[in-house]
């Protein structure tokens, strides 16, 4: 079991969002994906965010990477107001300071492991080695490797490196253990966990799998748009303790 009792500093929000809201207009239906939510994120936290399909989990996770934009509210990254930053300036914030880990891992079939880490660090501005990154998640012995001889975990593995390889402050993954068997998930979470403890990266898992909440400092749960719960544990499970 983990120690809870972490040094992060919750002092000061890494990330900002105040009355937040994203509706969708389907024909002449108004869709509301996010009624005015309000949170906070702080540095070297890991949280998880539950909710089921529809609750409007996977748009907050694209509006916090500057992948969409809400219909209304402010979102503040380091008191820097992403929702109202120009097309080249949330380039620049998702080039810089995000790393996204989704649930189909996309990576390039024609590349090795690690040419398809090596596509962001050759844009990053401080990039870690694409071989030391790999090397974090496991797959020192992987680096020649094309995805088709990669087992599913493996290719998850592969598009967390590249996602870390930017050292990036954020760390959004979205359902990133949905298409795996228990066992590879877990073993997909235990990367993902090591990455937050040893980098200080802070991280949020956006998914449908309540288990996995006791692997988190926090957890908070969506429901119809709105935050339904947000609490923290009083311990944090390893992931090798995760049951579902």
């Amino acid at each position: 079991m983990l120690d809870n009792s972490s040094d992060n500093d919750h002092s000061q929000a890494v990330l900002r969002i105040t009355d937040l809201s994203k509706f969708y207009m389907m024909g002449e239906v108004r869709v509301e994906a996010l009624k005015h939510l309000s949170l906070d994120f702080y540095a070297g936290e890991l949280a998880v965010l539950l909710g089921a399909s529809g609750s409007g989990k996977s748009t907050l996770i694209n509006i916090i990477g500057g992948l969409d934009t809400p219909s209304s509210g402010k979102l503040f990254f380091h008191g820097r107001e992403i929702t109202a930053a120009t097309e080249s300036e949330l380039t620049a914030y998702r080039r810089r300071s995000i790393g996204f880990v989704f649930q189909f891992y996309n990576l390039i079939s024609s590349l090795s492991a690690l040419e398809n880490v090596q596509l962001v660090t050759e844009i990053a501005e401080d990039p870690m080695p694409a071989e030391e990154a790999l090397k974090l998640v496991g797959l020192e012995h992987r680096f020649n490797h094309f995805p088709a001889q990669l087992s599913g975990g493996e290719q998850q593995r592969v598009a967390i490196a590249r996602a870390v390889a930017k050292r990036p402050e954020l760390l959004l993954c979205d359902e990133p253990t949905g298409a795996l068997d228990f066992q590879t998930g877990k073993l997909v979470l235990d990367v993902i966990e090591k990455v937050n403890r040893e980098l200080g990266t802070t991280t949020l898992i956006i998914t449908h799998n309540a288990s996995i909440a006791g692997m988190a400092d926090r957890v908070m749960r969506l429901r119809s748009g709105e935050l339904s719960e947000d609490r923290r544990n009083l311990t944090r499970l390893s992931p090798s303790e995760l049951v579902w």
